[in-house]
């Protein structure tokens, strides 16, 4: 009986074997757990202290884990999502001039009202509000916009006073560690290597000190783990919660959330050959949203790293019990974490921007009147350095183009109101300039 309660509680079914997903919930572990240290640089880069922002992303990802495994039963790993965390520091907080605790508040804000889409029938209909092309753009204006970030903090990419950007200087040891970090990362992974972005992380390190390209951390420190994770938890300032940038931000994240997941979870629920499970998968990624902000990170994504897991043979939520409790054991390592460089941490980013770009393969492009709103939002969103500005020019040129070719049926009644937005922030910004 006891036995059956407990196959019941992760969603094991006759036929499942509890050894491979043991196995598929280590290896899943293996595939992501490189995320820990990315998204605590990137949260870092918004203020955040460093270690601070590691905790924050193991809780979150302990959190999302089990969640997933109890409530949305299926292999689904959760954790802080690159791009959305890119979204977070260099939008919320670079372009839009939120703090970051305030911008913890917008991500709480923005669970809630996912858990109330995920819970109706709402995300079917907001889903639908928005054409597949601009959502796969999106994610490819995210993608490339990673990738340029990645290229700035390796130092292969520099600014330049009389040039947009220019090449960086191959002397410079961070930069031949980046450089050998990303041909070793891309190799790995083209090859199918199991952790290979953890593995060209570790050799990037090392290689990092060797070359002089790295130095000890000044906050390593003895102290607890925890140690100034409390101005963090919890953290969230309300101050903004009245004004329309704030609401703007909750709009916007909420948009990117919600697309970015339905398609991740359907596909993943898909491929472990349980889509009845969608809807509490999406549930429970909604709740673990309210507790990203609350422990003080970036949203959480349905991880794409789940296929790993998926492939490995995972097909309930013990996978992701397994890949939870193994973030939990990862609190043990913090402070090794925080020896990791930039100069490794950045090869992952344009690895990773390079994977999002391929979702460009989804989109149909023969019509003029889809191409050039998805061009826009592709290009605008690394060329402004702002994903919402991206987003606008892409969201207010599509109903503006089916118009002029008397299309105006095509476009989704939402989809004006969205538009409308988009030009009321740039009114908005522009008043206040």
């Amino acid at each position: 009986m006891k036995s059956n309660v407990w196959r019941n509680s992760v969603g094991l079914e006759p036929g499942d074997n509890w050894k491979r997903e043991w196995a598929a919930g280590i290896l899943s572990y293996f595939a992501s757990v490189y995320i820990v240290m990315v998204n605590a640089a990137i949260l870092h880069d918004a203020g955040m202290p460093l270690r601070a922002g590691m905790v924050a992303t193991l809780l979150t990802a302990v959190t999302g884990c089990l969640l997933m495994a109890f409530g949305g039963k299926t292999p689904i790993i959760v954790v802080p999502g690159m791009g959305i965390n890119a979204f977070f520091t260099y939008t919320l907080v670079h372009s839009m001039k939120l703090d970051w605790r305030e911008a913890l508040a917008v991500v709480v804000v923005t669970g809630v009202l996912f858990a109330v889409v995920a819970f109706t029938s709402l995300y079917r209909i907001l889903s639908e509000a928005i054409p597949h092309n601009l959502q796969h753009a999106i994610t490819v204006g995210i993608g490339l916009f990673l990738t340029f970030i990645g290229l700035q903090k390796s130092g292969i990419v520099i600014a330049h006073r009389t040039t947009f950007v220019a090449i960086g200087h191959f002397s410079d040891p961070a930069v031949i560690t980046s450089c050998v970090t990303l041909v070793l990362a891309l190799v790995l992974f083209i090859r199918g290597t199991r952790g290979g972005l953890l593995i060209s992380m570790i050799v990037g390190t090392g290689l990092a000190y060797l070359l002089g390209a790295a130095h000890k951390p000044e906050t390593t420190g003895s102290g607890h783990v925890f140690t100034g994770y409390g101005a963090v938890f919890a953290g969230m300032d309300w101050g903004s919660g009245l004004s329309l940038v704030f609401w703007i931000a909750v709009f916007l994240l909420l948009l990117i959330v919600v697309f970015e997941n339905i398609g991740l979870i359907s596909s993943q629920t898909l491929m472990a050959g349980r889509p009845e499970r969608f809807k509490s998968s999406l549930r429970a990624l909604s709740i673990a949203n309210i507790a990203a902000g609350l422990f003080g990170s970036s949203p959480v994504v349905a991880a794409a790293e789940s296929t790993a897991g998926i492939a490995a043979g995972g097909k309930s939520g013990l996978t992701s019990l397994v890949t939870g409790l193994l973030f939990g054991a990862t609190f043990l390592f913090i402070p090794l974490l925080a020896y990791v460089p930039d100069s490794a941490i950045a090869p992952i980013l344009i690895v990773i921007g390079g994977l999002m770009v391929q979702n460009v393969r989804e989109m149909d492009l023969s019509d003029m009147t889809e191409l050039f709103p998805s061009f826009l939002i592709m290009v605008m969103i690394p060329f402004t350095y702002s994903i919402v500005d991206g987003m606008a020019f892409g969201f207010i040129t599509y109903p503006i183009v089916k118009l002029a070719m008397g299309k105006g049926k095509d476009v989704p009644p939402a989809l004006y109101g969205i538009a409308g937005l988009f030009v009321a922030n740039f009114a908005l910004h522009a008043f206040m300039g």
